[in-house]
């Protein structure tokens, strides 16, 4: 297990932030994709500050709204961003071995996973993603509450994992909730 953080908890909060706000601002993206950085990170491998767990809609990319370059940012995708055993043993690895302190559970306005689990009864594989978004949400209607309760419950689904629990007490690991708002760019921690 790596045991050197690549910076804070609060740093990675920081750093994302300060991200977002250049992102506002942006007509363009601004993270270091560079041939320097692509070779220094094949050769000495990845060390990012912060593990992203986000939903799959093409609308929120990670890396652009938090302005990040290649190797920075751990990012796990998944419609309506919840939580199952992969997405727990991607998270213990990029905590345990690549140092990471921050695990920021993404969730996003106009959530068409959550939107789903509100108005609809899908089928098929689809159904294993609603209904854990519907274990979440109960019965709340407001799209926005619903999608902010979705983060809640997946931040209280990494918390529960044992190893997760043992780095947040020894390590200083942070599991935290946010929302990005598709309308106009900003990231809201909660």
């Amino acid at each position: 297990m790596n045991q050197t953080p690549v910076c804070t908890a609060a740093d990675a909060i920081y750093r994302l932030a300060a991200g977002n706000l250049k992102y506002l601002n942006a007509e363009s993206g601004h993270g270091d994709i560079s041939r320097r950085v692509r070779l220094a990170t094949w050769a000495k491998g990845q060390s990012p500050y912060a593990i992203i767990v986000t939903c799959s809609d093409s609308r929120v990319i990670p890396e652009s709204i938090f302005s990040a370059g290649i190797g920075e940012l751990f990012v796990i995708r998944l419609a309506g961003n919840v939580i199952d055993d992969q997405q727990l043993g991607s998270i213990e690895y990029a905590a345990g071995h690549l140092g990471c302190r921050l695990v920021v559970v993404l969730g996003h306005t106009h959530c068409g996973a959550v939107d789903a689990a509100i108005h609809y009864e899908p089928e098929g594989y689809i159904k294993y993603i609603t209904d854990e978004i519907k274990k979440a949400i109960g019965d709340e209607k407001d799209p926005y509450k619903a999608s902010c309760r979705n983060v809640r419950h997946s931040v209280q689904e990494i918390e529960k994992s044992l190893c997760i629990h043992h780095m947040e007490e020894e390590t200083g690991l942070r599991v935290v909730g946010a929302m990005y708002h598709i309308e106009d760019g900003s990231v809201e921690f909660l």
